[in-house]
This record gives structure tokens, sequence and C-alpha cells, in this order.
């Protein structure tokens, strides 16, 4: 039993904030549009040779006691070179152009704000914050400059991932059906 709660605790999805470990908690649901935001980011991304997307990668972040890991993020192959293999380490030490985080229910509104200021204070250039309740993306490109997206909206990557483009109802799956839920249940 201890040697499962070792391998649990070794395996848990954290950030470094102000030097200290803190475990990242992240919802089925959250993580499954953080996939289809990753997907789409990681296949325009190749196809165009722009850099790489990445999920759940943890960077050293500059200037702080602080590593911080997006649910998705992209890094240009003018920061870190097509032919330079990114590193085996724990932190990967560049700062990405973009980094977006899928809001969970147990986000605290604070940590979340801060968490996009110091991506900017680091050097990322856009932040993307999903809600998946609101079904809204807010695209920051300053920590006070924000444009809001709905369903019918598209999100687009330019000027830091030049075409990407996703339609908001592409992210977020259709409504529930009334009684879908019912009918699926044993």
């Amino acid at each position: 039993m201890i040697q499962a709660l070792e391998r649990i605790e070794a395996d848990e999805l954290y950030e470094v904030v102000n030097g200290e470990r803190v475990v990242k908690l992240m919802g089925t649901y959250e993580n499954i549009l953080a996939g289809v935001l990753f997907n789409a980011l990681c296949n325009h991304a190749n196809a165009n040779q722009l850099g790489r997307a990445t999920i759940e990668v943890l960077f050293d972040l500059p200037g702080a006691a602080t590593d911080r890991r997006p649910d998705v993020g992209f890094v240009s192959f003018h920061r870190w070179p097509r032919t330079r293999r990114p590193p085996r380490a724990n932190a990967w030490p560049v700062v990405p152009e973009l980094a977006a985080e899928v809001v969970s229910p147990t986000d605290d509104v604070d940590e979340v704000m801060e968490k996009v200021e110091e991506y900017f204070r680091a050097g990322v250039r856009v932040v993307w914050l999903v809600l998946p309740r609101q079904e809204r993306v807010y695209v920051y490109t300053s920590p006070t400059d924000v444009c809001i997206l709905a369903r019918g909206d598209d999100l687009t990557g330019d000027p830091v991932v030049p075409g990407f483009r996703l339609a908001v109802n592409d992210l977020f799956p259709p409504p529930d059906e009334p009684g879908a839920a019912a009918e699926a249940a044993p």
C-alpha cells in the first residue's frame, strides 16, 4: 500500500509556486478540453513546422521561484530550435510563447489571475483561459488586454501560432440533450 501511495505521489502533476510544490488538480471534462486544444494546436504546428505544442509540461520560468505547468503550451522553433532536442529534465528551461489554462471548478480565481500575470512577466506572449462552465475562451495579450470568445467565434493563434484557427464550437462538445444522461445510465 505504501509503495502504491509513493507511486501516486511521484505521478502527481505539480507546479512550483514561490519555491513550494503545489499539486495541480484537473477534472475529466477539463482534461478532455485540454486534449482537444492540444491536438488542434499540435497538428497545426507540425503541419506548418512552427514549433512544439505541449500538454502538461513543466516550464522553468525565469526570475522567480516558480515553475508552471500550463495545460497546453506552445514553444516556437525560434525560442527552441527544431534541431535542439527538448531536455530530459524535470522542467523545460524555456518560456512558451503561448500558455493555455483550462479552469477547473477547484481553481481559485485569484490564483488563476496570478498565474496569468506570472506568464506575462516571464515572457509568454499570449494566454488562453478556457472556462468550461461558461463555454468561453479568454484570450489575453497582456494582463489587462483580453478578448472574450464564445460559441460561434474562432480561436486564432496569430501572431504567436500563425494560421492556427479553432472554432469555439469545436472546442466544447454540444450540450447534453434532455434525457441523454438517463438513457446512458445502466
